[in-house]
């Protein structure tokens, strides 16, 4: 029997595949396809909801929740911890193991508390309770940098996430590179589906005469760079691919030692359906005259692409991060209102 496409991309390259935000029943699908880790988000619960499988299990934490708690927003934390405990038992025998090398879940609670450093490490310790395969989540802005520090001190395993810039990948990893004991593991991400998502956004808003092909590539080379940064100053983490929004944010990424989060519903499901060749594409040379096109006409590009293109205090408000946090907002609302709805029948 023929094996599947995750399984032929680990055989013959170093890229692996990660599953975000799944149902109980796609984790288990994603771990049979080769899935090594998940990741999840502040949109989870919203996500899941919407699923048949899980939405009775969600409403059960919501009646739970709010009889736990006065406050709606621990009450909507307390539910993204129950949704999120589940998926890390189903990892949990990859990771022991393979004595934590793999089998990781991440959880990201409230992105409305992203300014305060001290909030993001209360609220890692707690995640951390949930088990042994938790894994933080913490977003690479001037805040969350001042978290990621003291957390690696703590040696928590953490994911730099909402990478848009290599700036952004820079300061996380030279951050570790300080620190006299660095924490494994450290994967820092770079967000490609949503900041090509963001340029497509500005093209249209700002009528700019860009080529549709060059839009294609912009994250994936932005990915491509700043992997080559990380490897040749022998940074700490693994580049760690995210935000996908076409089956090209995982195949273009392959043949590099990266990791690569997808949804397994329209993203993995498809890839395993249409089988493609693995095909190492990572490595292409970098197109100058397309980094030099896209940079000229669009400046969020530069600002992305150029090491010192965003200052610290910059990170939390460029386009592509804030356009990131905006959907984080949007699925953290609708758990909160479900929360107020239980509430208000009681």
């Amino acid at each position: 029997m023929r094996e599947g496409y995750f399984h032929r991309v680990h055989a013959s390259t170093p890229t692996r595949f990660w599953v975000n935000n799944p149902t109980c029943s796609e984790a288990k699908k994603a771990i049979e396809a080769g899935a090594i880790c998940c990741t999840t988000n502040p949109s989870y619960v919203m996500k899941i909801h919407q699923s048949p499988e899980e939405k009775a299990k969600i409403e059960a934490d919501i009646k739970e929740a709010v009889q736990r708690y006065s406050s709606n927003e621990e009450a909507a934390a307390y539910v993204q911890r129950k949704a999120v405990q589940r998926i890390a038992e189903i990892f949990h025998p990859l990771h022991e193991k393979s004595q934590g090398a793999i089998g990781w879940v991440s959880i990201q609670i409230s992105p409305f508390e992203e300014e305060d450093p001290q909030k993001i490490i209360q609220d890692a310790e707690e995640n951390l309770k949930l088990g042994k395969n938790i894994i933080a989540k913490i977003p690479t802005t001037e805040a969350g940098l001042k978290a990621i520090e003291f957390l690696a001190r703590e040696r928590v395993p953490i994911i730099a996430t909402e990478i848009m810039a290599l700036s952004q990948a820079v300061a996380v990893c030279e951050l570790y590179q300080k620190l006299s004991n660095p924490t494994p593991p450290l994967f820092v991400t770079h967000i490609t589906g949503i900041f090509d998502e963001y340029l497509q956004n500005v093209v249209k808003e700002r009528n700019l005469p860009v080529d549709p092909d060059s839009l294609f590539q912009a994250g994936c080379t932005l990915a491509r760079h700043q992997y080559r940064v990380m490897k040749e100053r022998s940074y700490p983490g693994i580049l760690l691919g995210g935000g996908a929004r076409g089956l090209h944010h995982f195949t273009e990424m392959v043949g590099g030692d990266v990791h690569v989060t997808i949804n397994w519903q329209g993203t993995a499901d498809l890839l395993i359906q249409q089988n493609p060749p693995v095909v190492p594409r990572f490595h292409t040379p970098l197109s100058s005259s397309l980094i030099c096109s896209l940079a000229k006409a669009i400046p969020e590009f530069k600002a992305a692409f150029l090491e010192d293109g965003l200052e610290r205090k910059q990170f939390s408000g460029f386009g592509p991060v804030v356009l990131f946090r905006t959907m984080f907002e949007k699925g953290w609302k609708y758990l909160l209102e479900l929360v107020k709805l239980e509430r208000n029948k009681r």
